[in-house]
């Protein structure tokens, strides 16, 4: 029997090479709002959040309109203004093939917004490989485990069958949480020094490095 039945994804820096245009949007929306820029590692250490979560955490002074002005400005810069691109890692297409070959169940865990999750699905044609998906505007945000609890309750697995992929302490930590092990990614948001904090069962370098830990 295979150690697990469902494989969990987190999205930004786990499957997509997005982290850098994640930091670029984020300074450069705060010199649009004259509000101070936030160092490349505070952006790293906020992403997996949700937005609302994450502009608390880089600017905890500010009120409920100033939250929706950043959140629109941010999304302006996504969307149309900055061109940093954020590819899938290379690996991603063939790792995912691969599990969808051993007959995995496949899932995301994100701290992106739902339509934001269905842009980069169609766009990258991924959509097909995930039997389930749950987003930060869907269930509370990470580190909390009510993303997994949900998924996990969707698909009716256990949460000793199922396993949580991500380039965050705040993947890892949401994992923990419900109950599951989690492998974290050293090419993502956070250091391989970092994640080893949240204690995962492992920590691979690359997407395809999954397959030795299943």
């Amino acid at each position: 029997m295979k150690a697990y039945e469902l494989l969990i994804f987190d999205w930004d820096g786990t499957l997509m090479d997005s982290i850098g245009k994640i930091v670029r949007c984020m300074e450069n929306t705060a010199k649009a709002m004259a509000l101070p820029i936030p160092s490349e590692q505070a952006v790293r250490d906020i992403i997996g959040l949700s937005m609302t979560e994450a502009l608390q955490c880089l600017y905890p002074a500010g009120s409920v309109d100033e939250y929706q002005a950043l959140r629109e400005e941010y999304k302006q810069q996504f969307l149309m203004l900055d061109t940093t691109p954020s590819p899938l890692f290379s690996e991603t297409p063939a790792l995912l093939s691969q599990l969808r070959s051993e007959k995995y169940l496949l899932a995301v865990a994100t701290g992106k917004a739902r339509t934001g999750l269905e842009r980069v699905l169609r766009e990258t044609g991924l959509g097909d490989f995930f039997h389930a998906s749950r987003s930060a505007d869907e269930a509370r945000s990470k580190p909390h485990p009510d993303m997994l609890q949900q998924l996990l309750a969707e698909l009716k697995i256990a949460p000793e069958r199922a396993l949580m992929v991500g380039d965050s302490v705040h993947d890892l930590n949401m994992a923990t949480g419900a109950g599951m092990d989690a492998i974290g990614v050293s090419y993502g948001a956070h250091s391989r020094e970092r994640l080893h904090e949240a204690a995962p069962k492992a920590i691979i370098d690359s997407p395809l490095g999954l397959l030795h830990h299943l």
